[in-house]
């Protein structure tokens, strides 16, 4: 249909940046791992443009550097919200975190697997 595009308020953008603004501060107020790794992330990023022959090795290397902050993100937010309904240990809670703990995992093993694809060939 013409003209269905997005006809939000400008206010509504600058609250949904706020409000992200303010989850990005949680998060490095609250979360030591997320700490850690935007930490990483102030080194690998620019290495990863530094290292990145052209456009796509430059996304393979930075790219799951993202992914990894968002998972750790949407991690400790599962992680407050379990321990919000279920202050007491409960299976169903250990294994929402743990599981959010794994995409973390997953997602750091494959920035590895990347890292290792792009710039092990030239070693060689």
């Amino acid at each position: 249909m013409p003209g269905s595009g997005f006809r939000g308020h400008p206010r509504q953008l600058w609250n949904a940046f706020r409000w992200s603004m303010r989850g990005l501060c949680a998060g490095w107020r609250h979360e030591a791992s997320f700490r850690l790794e935007v930490l990483l992330a102030v080194v690998l990023l620019p290495l990863g443009l530094w290292l990145g022959h052209g456009a796509l090795e430059k996304i393979a290397l930075v790219l799951p550097i993202f992914l990894v902050l968002s998972a750790e993100l949407l991690n400790s937010a599962v992680e407050s919200v379990v321990d919000l309904v279920s202050p007491q240990f409960h299976e169903l809670a250990g294994r929402a975190k743990d599981m959010g703990s794994a995409a973390v995992f997953v997602l750091m093993a494959a920035t590895v697997l990347c890292w290792v694809l792009v710039l092990v060939p030239r070693a060689f």
